[in-house]
Order: C-alpha cells, then structure tokens, then sequence
C-alpha cells in the first residue's frame, strides 16, 4: 500500500476531488479565465493561514499592543512577509516533487538527523496545539462559564468531528476551514470600527522598526514564532502534493503560480487580522492608560467597559473560531510530521487525547493560561529554523526541484529570512542571560 494512503484515510489530504481536478484541467487547458480560473487552486493556503491566527497570535499581539503600543506593528509585517515566502516555498516543494517536506527531509538527511528533526518537531506540534487548545477553553469559560476542564474535552470532541468531514472530500474541509477564518476577519474588521485606531501611527509602525527592553525582545519573538509557523511550513507542502497533479512538465509552473497568488490572498487576510490585534490592543489598552492587560481573560474583561459588550462578545466569537480551527490544522499537521518522518501513525482519536494532555495539565495546575500561550510560541520560533533551513535548501536543489529550483536570488532571500529569525532568537538568549 503506497505510504500516501494512510495520510488520505486518516483526513483526505492528498488528491483533490474530481470536481475540483476536473476544473483545474480546464483552466490548464486554457478553457477557464479571470478569477474562476484560480477557484480551482485556492484552498491549501487559506487552510494552511489559520495557524497564523492562532491563539498564540492572540496573546502575544494583545499584550505586545497593550504594553508597547503601536511599536512592535512592525515584527507583525515582517514575520508575515517571511511567512508569505516560507509557505510560497512549501506550496511549490508539494507541486513540483509530488513529496512533502518532512518525506523529503527524511530522504535526504541521514536516519539520526532525520530522527532528531521528527522530535524538535514533535515538540513544536506539541506547542501549536497546547496554544489552540487553550484559546478554545478561554473563550468557552468566558463565554458560556464551561469549566476549563470540560472546556478541554469539548474542544477535542469538536475538532474530531471537524476532523471526521474528510469522508465528504477535503474540498469540504477546506471549505469550513475558510469559513472559520471569515469568522476571524469579519471580527477584526468589527473591532476595528469599534476602537477607531490612530492610522498615522499604524502605517509609520508598520515600517519603522523598534526594540526596546528584554520583555519587548521576548514579545517579538514570541510574535515571530506565533506568526511563521513550523507545523504549518510541513503541512502546505502537503496539501500541495497530490492535490493537483501536473500531466506534463509545462504545468508544473502554472500551477505553482496560482498557488502563489493562493498564498498571497490567504496569508494577507492573515496579517491584516494579526495587525487588527496588536492596534486594536494600541488603542484600546496601551492608550487609554491599560498597558498591564497582559492576558486574554483581562483584556476580555476590559473591553466591555471601554468599548462595550459588542466589542468584548466578538472578540469572544473571534478567538473560539481561532481556536477551534487551528486545532484542527495542528492535528493534520501533526500527523504528517509523524508519518512521514518515522513511517507510522497513530489513530485519529488517539493523537487528540494526547495532544489534550498538555492543555488539562496546564489548567489542572492552575498555570497562567495567557504566559503559557506566550511560551509556546517562543518554543515555536526556536523550532521554526528546522523546517525553514530544510525547506531552503530542498527548493534550491535542481536534483530534487529540476527546473523550479529557486533562483539564486529567491535562495538568498529567503536566507535572509531564516538569519532574521535566527537573530531574534538570539537577542532573547542574551537578553535573559544578561538580565
């Protein structure tokens, strides 16, 4: 049995429905133009962008807004802009082998590499998923007063049922996929009628880059590790890979073209909403004299006497789908990391009882829910260079990318990137040892 079926059974990832086929070979056939034409191709990104708007992505932007203001919006573009190209990346690894970046890692690194590679981003799983899982419990809590630990068990019962839509065709999934992430901007845009931001300082903070003291540092990377999102740079190459197969080799580009322009609408809705955050909090909080809200229940709480309970119940509704369809693109990827590192997987009931395990730890010790969802997206961008170095050196490969391997240009680029990840990381190092 090819080693791709278990994926497929497991979630419906791999070849895309008929339909969907059936259209794109139209569109390659030059018999489908303006925007129908790219219909068939949407979907990989837009699945793949919910893990930039995580949980994670709440806290850190809530509390990089609240405390520094306008300030840090400029972490918020870059970290997106390296986003748009490591997800670019991945999308055309999937197209242009047929393989995925963890299958591909696992060939060409020797077996304790590889190994080595499958735990550091096992633990980064860990760490998306233990984010998710939170921001759903907050929100239930707050919302409905669900006890957090039954607000656990239901999250994980709700994202299996997700989950269990691949019987109809993943089309299905990545449709309610995309409607959560509607959810998610339609909220933001709301909030953003509500707290009337300073657009002057929004565009200047945009650009202009700054850093103040070791909690500024930590937020950044904090920002970077919940923005650019190592599960997510395995799974796109996967939701690539088989879903719409090129019959010759002139193909090959056209398809990688419009999963660019996939990438870009997904992941710029994306970064409008992560951008919608961090202002929002500027305006909110940071302005009005609020810059301690340092957690998701605060700033929740905070908001309906400052702006109203419209304001405080959307961003309720925008958190819930958050998480809840992050959760859902954590499990796939999670899967994907396994199977295709070690070969083996794990049934689809089992994996969400253990990634539950570190979510109900966390709320059965009474831990700062907020700081802990902080943490792991630092642990996040520390795991982040593993599938950023394997996935720039695999794309820049003729043996393994034949005429799409990037140009000299794009290889520099997006080393570029990789070394300015490397370099927050390094700042939080010295910065917690020097203070």
């Amino acid at each position: 049995m090819p080693h791709w079926c278990a994926l497929e059974r497991s979630y419906g990832l791999g070849a895309g429905s008929s339909r969907t086929v059936a259209a794109a070979r139209d569109v390659l056939a030059g018999n489908r133009r303006g925007w129908r034409a790219l219909l068939p191709f949407t979907g990989p990104a837009f699945v793949a962008s919910v893990a930039y708007m995580d949980p994670g992505n709440f806290a850190t932007n809530i509390q990089g807004g609240a405390g520094f203001g306008y300030r840090l919006l400029w972490v918020v573009v870059l970290a997106n802009l390296m986003a748009m190209l490591f997800q670019a990346l991945s999308a055309k690894l999937g197209i242009a082998t047929g393989k995925n970046l963890a299958e591909l890692s696992r060939e060409h690194t020797p077996r304790p590499v590889a190994l080595a590679m499958w735990i550091v981003s096992e633990i980064g799983a860990m760490a998306t998923d233990l984010a998710e899982f939170l921001g759903v419990i907050i929100a239930l809590y707050l919302l409905f007063h669900v006890p957090m630990l039954i607000g656990a068990i239901l999250t994980g019962v709700v994202t299996y049922a997700i989950l269990s839509l691949h019987r109809y065709g993943f089309r299905t999934m990545e449709t309610v996929i995309g409607s959560l992430v509607g959810v998610i901007a339609v909220c933001y845009v709301v909030e953003t009628l509500l707290a009337k931001p300073n657009w002057s300082e929004v565009l200047y903070h945009s650009v202009v880059p700054w850093l103040g003291g070791s909690s500024s540092v930590l937020l950044a990377v904090g920002i970077v590790g919940a923005t650019v999102m190592p599960h997510a740079i395995y799974l796109h190459s996967a939701l690539t890979q088989e879903r719409i197969v090129p019959q010759e080799s002139g193909q090959v580009g056209k398809i990688v073209r419009f999963a660019y322009i996939d990438v870009v609408i997904a992941l710029t809705i994306a970064g409008l909403v992560n951008l919608a955050m961090m202002y929002m909090a500027a305006a909110v909080f940071h302005a009005t004299g609020h810059s301690g809200v340092a957690d998701i229940t605060t700033a929740y709480r905070t908001l309906t006497p400052l702006l109203g309970g419209l304001a405080a119940l959307v961003f309720l509704i925008s958190l819930m789908a958050s998480g809840i369809s992050s959760s859902v693109v954590g499990t796939m990827a999670g899967q994907v990391i396994m199977q295709s590192f070690v070969g083996f997987t794990v049934p689809l009931w089992l994996r969400r009882v253990v990634t539950m395990a570190p979510a109900v730890v966390v709320v059965a010790l009474g831990l700062n829910v907020t700081q802990t969802l902080i943490v792991s997206q630092v642990v996040l961008s520390f795991v982040l260079p593993v599938p950023v170095i394997a996935l720039v050196v695999l794309t820049a490969r003729r043996d393994t990318m034949g005429s799409m391997a990037n140009a000299r240009w794009l290889t520099a680029l997006a080393v570029l990137a990789g070394g300015a990840i490397l370099l927050l990381n390094a700042l939080l190092v010295l910065q917690i040892r020097t203070g």
